[in-house]
């Protein structure tokens, strides 16, 4: 373990934990850095691409563009396993050709002992147990990516959206038979296609899938869509419907707040990491009532990507990598040398919806996991020169990318 990286990840939270002892927290020494796992073929000034972090079991999963694989990490010895990779045509696309919208893999959601995994074109299924990738879902052939997604696991139901499509659209997918069953169109009320589409989510207490759209012609800053499961349900098989046309649909709208990461919290709470793109704005994470869409609080923790709620915390964490000195965008909302970023894991009460601590984390470090068992945090991260705009990450000992673990109590 690097000393300055612990050093400077205490000196983060030392401002904070003290305002997050007592209550039903059962915090004693309070969240902190433990632990940092190299990744093959990511050293020092490598712009190492990543996405999606999930836990299944006692293992962590994050999506890696770089070695075009899913990589596993055990939790209890906090150390690498493997590079999950496909063969032909069930090979992850890797880092592609252009931006983002042509790289995968991307998401990564579990369904059962399996992950769904959003890439180009595709929804790629992976078989933890045997390290492989057994099987592909079609779900595009435009050449960009199915992005992120979430699970209806009472009704066996997939949900994967593919942002980039013009109009976007999200695919469900029927997790018995892997087949594709149904389609919701996002072109807004005023003929126009969305911006694009974020996090999902889905609650089985209302029977509610939940998706941030990046932006519509009434909200140009983002959106935040009710897609009633019935209503998904009764599209017929393998048709299409535009989501405005859905029986019981609302668009609560989320202010300047350009969406990302999306988790339900306690009670009707559904938190929203907005990460703003507006130069100066204040970077948030929003709270809302999910039934009513009523916003309830606005927390300064935002400029984050994946966004997760711990139950037995009773804690959001936000992977804000576009995190400020200042809490205020930086230009445009994008870290650059002239412009920096203070990368941080934001963690905010999900009680008081008030900041716990912040601490320090590696450049572009935009994606999260809780493994509820034993509290660890999970942090991918890239290294401190690539790509530009974090001049703190090396000297708060973030050097080579990989994947920070912290401890949430």
């Amino acid at each position: 373990m690097h000393f300055s990286k612990l050093v400077g990840a205490a000196l983060a939270s030392s401002a904070f934990v003290l305002a997050g002892c007592g209550g039903s927290d059962h915090i004693s020494t309070g969240p902190h850095l433990v632990a940092d796992i190299s990744i093959p073929n990511v050293t020092s000034g490598v712009n190492f691409s990543f996405d999606i972090s999930t836990v299944l079991g006692s293992r962590f999963f994050f999506t890696d563009r770089n070695n075009a694989a899913l990589d596993e990490i055990d939790i209890p010895s906090k150390s690498f396993v493997q590079s999950i990779k496909g063969n032909g045509g069930l090979a992850f696309a890797g880092v592609g050709p252009g931006p983002s919208s042509k790289s995968g893999p991307d998401g990564a959601t579990p369904v059962g002992n399996l992950i769904y995994v959003g890439d180009v074109n595709s929804v790629k299924i992976v078989d933890p147990t045997s390290g492989s990738v057994s099987s592909n879902i079609g779900v595009s052939t435009t050449g960009v990516r199915a992005d992120e997604g979430c699970l209806d696991a009472v009704h066996g139901m997939f949900m994967i959206s593919s942002p980039e499509e013009s109009p976007p659209f999200a695919t469900f997918i029927n997790t018995t038979t892997q087949a594709v069953v149904a389609k919701v169109t996002f072109t807004d009320s005023a003929g126009q296609p969305t911006a694009g589409l974020e996090a999902c989510v889905y609650d089985p207490a209302s029977d509610n899938f939940y998706v941030n759209v990046d932006g519509s012609t009434a909200n140009p800053h983002g959106e935040l869509v009710k897609l009633p499961g019935a209503a998904i349900r009764s599209i017929p098989a393998a048709g299409a419907q535009n989501y405005t046309a859905l029986q019981g649909v609302a668009m609560y709208p989320e202010g300047s707040c350009d969406p990302t990461g999306l988790a339900l919290g306690p009670g009707t709470d559904i938190a929203v990491g907005c990460r703003e793109a507006t130069t100066g704005a204040p970077l948030l994470l929003q709270i809302f009532n999910r039934t009513s869409g009523a916003l309830v609080a606005s927390v300064n923790a935002g400029g984050g990507d994946q966004l997760a709620y711990d139950a037995a915390t009773n804690r959001y964490y936000n992977a804000s990598s576009r995190w400020t000195a200042s809490g205020n965008a930086s230009t445009n909302g994008a870290c650059s040398a002239a412009s920096p970023c203070t990368p941080v894991l934001n963690i905010v009460d999900a009680g008081t919806r008030s900041v716990v601590t912040r601490l320090n984390t590696g450049n572009n470090a935009h994606s999260v996991a809780i493994d509820p068992a034993t509290g660890f945090v999970f942090v991918p991260y890239s290294s401190a020169t690539a790509p530009a705009g974090c001049p703190t990450c090396a000297a708060n000992g973030f050097v080579n990318g990989g994947v920070s673990v912290f401890a949430s109590h």
